[in-house]
C-alpha cells in the first residue's frame, strides 16, 4: 500500500452549502482509528460517496474484504481450465479471493462503477466532425426507428461491417478510471490524513464482481457481468483497497443489502441463449476459451478453426450478451467525454481497418485499450471476420470484391499468424464458389 507522508489528522465536517471542510483532530491519523469511532467513520463513508459522485461514478459502495464464500467457485473454475491462456488468473489463485493477502493491511474495499456507453451511441447519432451527410442521415433515421441496441444488432448483421465492442471505442478505461480513483484517494487523504490504500481498475487479481455485490453496487448476471437496475451492465468497475475500518454498506445500510447472483434475473436465459460460441456453459459460469472477447483479445496464437465461423464480424470483443439483456434498456450515458467514439470505430468497415499499416494502428490506437493486442492480432481478427463475410449470402458484390482484394493484397504478410488466417478466409470463400 502507498504510505503517504504524515500530517496533522483532520475530521470532516460539512458547511451549510454542502461544501466539505476540515478541522484539526486531537488524535492520530485515520489509519489508527478503531471500530469504536463509529460516528466519524460513518461520516467519512458518506463523504466518500459524495466525492465519488462528483467524480462521475454512478455508484460507490463499501464492503469488507472477506471473499471466503467465493473461493470454492474460483478453484473449480480454474481446475476446469476455463481461464485458457490467462495464466495470471491461476498465478495468484486464492489471492484473488483474499484481498488482505494481496495488499497487506486491507480492511475495507471501496467499489465504484462508471458508465461507458457514449451519448452518441445511446442517442443513435454519429459525431458530426467524423461523419458524412449520408452517415448522419442514416444514423438519425435508424435512431428514430429503433433504439441503440437495434442499431448495434444491425451492424452485427452487416457482414462487411467491423464490430468493435462498445467499451473499447473510446479512450482506455484503465487510465480514465485509475485517474479518477486516485483523485478520490487523494481527497480522502486531504481530509483525514495519511492512510494505506491501493487503487485497482481491472489491473490486479481481485474478484471485482464479488466485491461489487458485497458493496451493494449490483448483482452478477447469468453472463457473469455485474448488473444494476438503473444502469444495466454497460459500466466499468474499480476499487480502492484501504486500511480504514469504514462501515460496510451491508451493515450501515441494511435496506440496500448486498445482492446475490441472479438477484433480478429471474428465469431469463437470453444471455446464455444468444452467446454465439456457447461460452456461457451454465448460469454464472463462462468458459473463456470459447468467449469471443477472449479469442479476439487475450488469445495470442491461432484462433481455433471450429470457432472462427462463430465469431462473425466481431473484431474486438463481443457485446451480444449485453445487447440482449432486458436490463440494458436502462443503460446510462457515460458522464465523461473520454469514452466518446474515436476513429469511427462505431461504423468502420472491415476493409478500412484491415488496410491500416502497423504505424497507422499504433498512432490511431494510442490511448486505446485495443492497442494492447498489437497490429498482428488486429489483422488476425479482421481476416477471420473477412472470411466470414465472404461466406455470407448477404454480402454485396462490390463489398465481396473489395474484401477479396484486400485479403489477397496481404496474402504475403510477414506474419505467419496473419497469413494463416488470410489463407483460411480465402479458402472458405473457395469452398462456396470454387474460387481457389
Amino acid at each position: 500500500m502507498n504510505r503517504l507522508p504524515e500530517h496533522p489528522a483532520k475530521r470532516i465536517s460539512a458547511s451549510n452549502d454542502g461544501a466539505v471542510n476540515t478541522r484539526e483532530l486531537t488524535r492520530d491519523p485515520v489509519r489508527d482509528f478503531g471500530e469504536d469511532d463509529a460516528d466519524a467513520l460513518a461520516e467519512l463513508a458518506q463523504h466518500i460517496k459524495a466525492w465519488g459522485r462528483e467524480l462521475g461514478f454512478g455508484a460507490v459502495g463499501i464492503s469488507d474484504a472477506d471473499l471466503t464464500d467465493a473461493e470454492e467457485g474460483l478453484a473449480s473454475w480454474l481446475e476446469a481450465g476455463y481461464h485458457g491462456e490467462m495464466d495470471y488468473m491461476a498465478k495468484h489463485a486464492m489471492k484473488r479471493a483474499r484481498p488482505a493477502e494481496l495488499v497487506a493491511g486491507t480492511r475495507r474495499v471501496i467499489t465504484i462503477r462508471m458508465a461507458y456507453l457514449p451519448a452518441s451511441t445511446l442517442n443513435g447519432k454519429v459525431h458530426e466532425s467524423d461523419a458524412t451527410a449520408d452517415d448522419q442521415s442514416s444514423a438519425q433515421s435508424s435512431a428514430q426507428a429503433s433504439d441503440w441496441r437495434a442499431i448495434e444488432w444491425a451492424r452485427i448483421d452487416d457482414p462487411a461491417a467491423a464490430v468493435v465492442s462498445i467499451y473499447a471505442r473510446g479512450r482506455d478505461y484503465h487510465k480514465v478510471l485509475r485517474g479518477r480513483l486516485q483523485q478520490l484517494a487523494d481527497r480522502i487523504e486531504g481530509a483525514i490524513g495519511a492512510y494505506g490504500y491501493r487503487v485497482f481498475t481491472d489491473s490486479a487479481p481481485v474478484l471485482e464482481v464479488e466485491l461489487a455485490q458485497k458493496a451493494g453496487v449490483g448483482w452478477r448476471g447469468k453472463h457473469t457481468l455485474l448488473l444494476q437496475r438503473d444502469a444495466g451492465s454497460l459500466f466499468f468497475i474499480g476499487e480502492i483497497l484501504v486500511d480504514i475500518p469504514l462501515p460496510p454498506d451491508a451493515i450501515a445500510n441494511p435496506e440496500n443489502a448486498p445482492e446475490h447472483d441472479g438477484s433480478h434475473c429471474g428465469s431469463c436465459t437470453r444471455c446464455i441463449d444468444v452467446c454465439p460460441t456457447g461460452a456461457i456453459v451454465a448460469p454464472y459460469r463462462v468458459d473463456a476459451r470459447r468467449c469471443i472477447s477472449y479469442l479476439t483479445i487475450e488469445l495470442k496464437g491461432s484462433i481455433p478453426e471450429e470457432l472462427r465461423p462463430l465469431i462473425g464480424n466481431r473484431v474486438y470483443g463481443c457485446d451480444d450478451c449485453q445487447l440482449v439483456c432486458p436490463w440494458n434498456k436502462f443503460a446510462q450515458a457515460a458522464p465523461v467525454a473520454d469514452f466518446d467514439v474515436r476513429h469511427g470505430l462505431d461504423r468502420a468497415s472491415l476493409v478500412a481497418l484491415f488496410g491500416w499499416s502497423a504505424q497507422e494502428f499504433d498512432e490511431r490506437m494510442q490511448g486505446s485499450a485495443i492497442r494492447r493486442i498489437g497490429h498482428e492480432r488486429w489483422l488476425r481478427n479482421i481476416a477471420v471476420a473477412m472470411g466470414n463475410a465472404l461466406r455470407s449470402p448477404t454480402l454485396k458484390p462490390d463489398e465481396r470484391v473489395a474484401i477479396r482484394t484486400a485479403l489477397r493484397a496481404r496474402a504475403a504478410d510477414a506474419s505467419e499468424l496473419v497469413r494463416e488466417h488470410i489463407d483460411w478466409a480465402l479458402l472458405e470463400e473457395g469452398r462456396l464458389d470454387g474460387i481457389d
